[in-house]
């Protein structure tokens, strides 16, 4: 012990500890190199931006409650599939919130004084109410029949309980005492492929989708450039808003 103890404690002479220095700084220097070769990494990939907000995307007319009875109805109507987004995504239930909340949902443009008398099946509805009010009645009954078969509202069942109360209201198979069931569902129906192919200016057919599911090429200005072409010419949609920018 004696003997290591002196060997620990003899003076590092100026030659070796300018070696040793030597040998580390070197080392280091090496290491630094050959370890930056080693961990270069891939810059990141950079990252998509965020979506912007819709802002046209907004309750006008419909409560939560209502609009979520239509939007799941819209959705079984006009499902998703193989081809392409469905109503939900296309917005179609915003459309239909919308236009209620407009001169189509007040009937302002239609004569609307009675006598009223039960019209031809073309004619549709011959009455009193306003198409928001048909809307407000049909919704309710919608979420009645679902609570009285299944005991939940039509939005809370599963996708074939919702087709079923659907065909019920569409077969007449529901008895309302104000409107027409299968009124209501013709409505409810024409509304929803409305909203998937309407102009999106309305509120529906979101990023013009539904164009491009049916290769519709929209507010074209002209087509002489393809017009004496034998074969079909797939065409990127325009819209109204495209118009105004042009």
């Amino acid at each position: 012990m004696a003997q290591t103890d002196e060997r620990q404690e003899q003076p590092v002479s100026r030659r070796k500890f300018l070696k040793n220095s030597g040998l580390v700084l070197g080392g280091l220097v090496v290491g630094g190199v050959a370890g930056s070769l080693l961990k270069t990494k891939a810059p990141p990939a950079p990252q998509a931006a965020p979506a912007a907000p819709d802002f046209n995307q907004a309750l006008m007319y419909f409560t939560p409650e209502q609009f979520r009875v239509v939007e799941a109805a819209t959705e079984r109507i006009f499902p998703e599939d193989e081809h392409g987004p469905g109503a939900k995504t296309l917005g179609a239930a915003y459309f239909i919130d919308h236009q209620l909340a407009g001169d189509w949902g007040f009937n302002s443009r239609e004569y609307m004084q009675g006598p009223f008398y039960p019209g031809e099946a073309t004619q549709g509805y011959q009455g009193r109410l306003k198409r928001r009010e048909i809307f407000d009645i049909g919704i309710q009954e919608m979420n009645n029949y679902s609570t009285a078969k299944h005991q939940k509202r039509f939005y809370e069942l599963e996708p074939n309980q919702q087709d079923g109360v659907l065909k019920a209201f569409e077969s007449d198979e529901v008895k309302l005492t104000t409107i027409s069931a299968s009124g209501f569902f013709k409505m409810l129906r024409a509304s929803t492929l409305e909203g998937v192919y309407a102009d999106p200016l309305y509120g529906g057919n979101k990023n013009m989708d539904g164009w491009r599911m049916k290769n519709y090429p929209g507010n074209q200005m002209a087509y002489t450039q393809v017009i004496e072409q034998d074969k079909f010419v797939k065409m990127d949609p325009v819209s109204l808003r495209d118009h105004q920018h042009g």
